[in-house]
């Protein structure tokens, strides 16, 4: 890796730092985020519920709001479809869950992966509509493109809304009640542009209550919005989308909310998936605990069963529901482990000058192929799709590295392709094995078009330079108002320069190690690194460390701890 670093305008940062009372280093942060006057500042360190903008500013929703009255006035049968992942499950089960508080007993349907394919589709329509027509069909996290789908709801007299944020390929659904940030841009809708599905389904409901209570319906009075907050949090950390803007708002509460949650299935989750609500919930806890198990059960068997999880009032029938997800999601690691291999191994010996990476076997499952994607895309520093085997048709999901789009990248093949959608970042991909050649030469070229030539070594960059006496509580605390970390707010990494580590490092399980060094002080400081064990930094000569910091709650201790991410010989200056 390439380790790059900036310096700030000193002015700046020091204003900055004076105006808002805070460190240099944290003022640099905020700089770097671009949040560099007083107000932003503040208004970043202490984001509050009630700067939420008002929910009608998005196009369409208060129609749906509307809808969705009426619906409950009238005591009519809904059923809501979403998509099998963490956004989908947890965007149905917020919906579900306020559409019950006024009296509904909605219907949900998810997708069967390997039955349905992915999102609208006519065999999950004609499912859903197997136990009776519905007079409102909600589809959710899906469905902005399926014009046909959405015709045939409607000729079946059935009224339709859609709450989605993926882009559209071609003509967004014009007989449907479309929410989609997207597909109806507006100036000034910055905070709310990258909302993920469930965030928009939270606005939604927001826009409901509101509703009601204009009419002095009793419940909508009831209802506390907050509660439903640690649903948003789970699909906008999982789902990869910008945290920023209302985005970090909703998940930086949300993850307060998901820590003290009364909700039995996800308390049940949290147990299974080793997450301790106590010292409070991170966005590792769902992007690697939490939301693996979620997804396998759409991977692998049938999602309605993370909704059912999600919507369990019996902490009993919970934990029997989330070890359930916890052997679908072993059952998964087993596959993904086993594919990883063979896609690397298919990468160094036929791949390894294409620029965009297109990776299919007959025996792969469809299923668990987007963790290997991104497995081979961070390995490679390479988009890359990998799809498995389904019919005549080879489908799955692609993963890119910063500063290529896939959602630009597949436009430029889309005559290759069946079916494709997604973010910039990750897509669902589906293309006839006959296309599978002509598909594979037209990504790599795209890739290319789109960086103008090869894809740069990776770089990484120094967020702030540490001295080791400014690293303690203090500093940490003020990380603290940064979170929630991810997509367009990264964790910081920060530079040591001339680190000497008196003993050699302890290598553990193989592929680990823990180190220590002291500050000028003569205090100790303790890290560790991850899968670094084949690249030990020496004993005895000064070293430049990149480094996250992190507490490490051990035997009901809080210890600080510097967890590794490159290091390099030390470089003067």
């Amino acid at each position: 890796m390439r380790w790059t670093y900036t310096p700030p305008p000193a002015d700046e940062v020091g204003a900055l730092s004076r105006d808002v009372s805070i460190s240099p280093q944290l003022a640099e942060l905020l700089w770097r985020l671009d949040v560099k006057t007083e107000t932003d500042a503040r208004q970043f360190l202490h984001p509050a519920i009630k700067e939420l903008g008002d929910p009608f500013l998005l196009e369409n929703l208060e129609g749906a709001a509307q809808r969705l009255a009426e619906a409950i006035a009238a005591r009519e049968d809904v059923v809501v479809l979403g998509d099998y992942d963490v956004d989908g499950v947890s965007s149905t089960t917020l919906l579900v869950s306020i559409l019950r508080r006024f009296g509904l007993s909605p219907r949900f349907v998810v997708p069967r992966r390997m039955e349905d394919g992915y999102g609208l589709s006519r065999s999950a329509i004609d499912r859903a509509l197997s136990d009776g027509k519905p007079q409102l069909f909600v589809a959710l996290d899906c469905g902005t493109n399926s014009a046909e789908e959405v015709a045939y709801l409607k000729s079946q007299d059935v009224d339709v809304i859609v709450v989605d944020h993926h882009r559209s390929r071609e003509g967004a659904v014009t007989d449907a009640l479309l929410i989609n940030p997207h597909v109806f841009p507006k100036e000034g809708d910055d905070a709310w542009r990258n909302l993920c599905t469930v965030g928009l389904v939270f606005k939604l409901a927001h826009g409901l209550l509101k509703h009601l209570r204009q009419k002095n319906h009793p419940v909508a009075f009831r209802v506390k919005l907050r509660d439903y907050l640690d649903l948003v949090a789970m699909g906008t950390v999982a789902d990869l989308v910008p945290l920023r803007g209302e985005n970090r708002l909703m998940a930086r509460h949300g993850l307060t909310v998901l820590g003290t949650t009364e909700r039995p299935g996800l308390r049940a989750l949290m147990e299974v998936a080793g997450v301790r609500p106590e010292i409070g919930v991170a966005p590792v806890d769902i992007s690697f605990r939490m939301g693996p198990r979620i997804n396998a059960s759409g991977r692998l068997a049938d999602a309605a069963l993370s909704v059912d999880l999600l919507l369990s009032e019996s902490h009993h029938e919970g934990m029997t529901t989330a070890n359930k997800l916890d052997d679908f999601n072993r059952e998964r690691q087993d596959i993904e482990r086993a594919i990883t291999q063979e896609a690397e191994r298919l990468v160094e010996t036929e791949y390894a000058d294409d620029a965009g990476i297109v990776l299919y076997h007959d025996d792969w499952h469809p299923g668990v192929v987007g963790i290997v994607a991104g497995r081979v895309s961070r390995k490679y520093n390479r988009p890359c799709v990998v799809l498995g085997n389904e019919g005549d048709q080879a489908k799955g999901s692609g993963r890119s590295v910063d500063g290529v789009s896939l959602v630009e990248v597949l436009a430029d093949c889309d005559e290759h392709l069946g079916s494709w959608g997604g973010h910039p970042m990750a897509v669902g991909v589906g293309v006839l094995k006959e296309n599978l050649a002509g598909f594979r030469a037209a990504f790599s070229q795209a890739v290319t078009a789109h960086v103008g030539g090869e894809i740069e070594e990776r770089e990484l960059p120094i967020s702030s330079w540490l001295e080791p006496e400014q690293i303690g509580a203090k500093l940490m605390e003020e990380l603290d108002h940064l979170h929630p970390f991810g997509q367009a707010n990264a964790e910081p990494v920060f530079g040591i320069k001339d680190v000497v580590f008196r003993q050699r490092p302890d290598v553990f399980k193989q592929h680990h190690f823990r180190f220590n060094f002291e500050d000028a002080r003569g205090r100790r400081l303790f890290g560790v690194a991850w899968k670094m064990a084949d690249r030990l930094p020496p004993a005895g000569e000064p070293i430049d460390l990149a480094v996250h910091l992190r507490w490490n709650h051990f035997n009901d201790r809080k210890l600080m701890q510097l967890d590794l991410v490159d290091w390099r010989e030390s470089v003067s200056g």
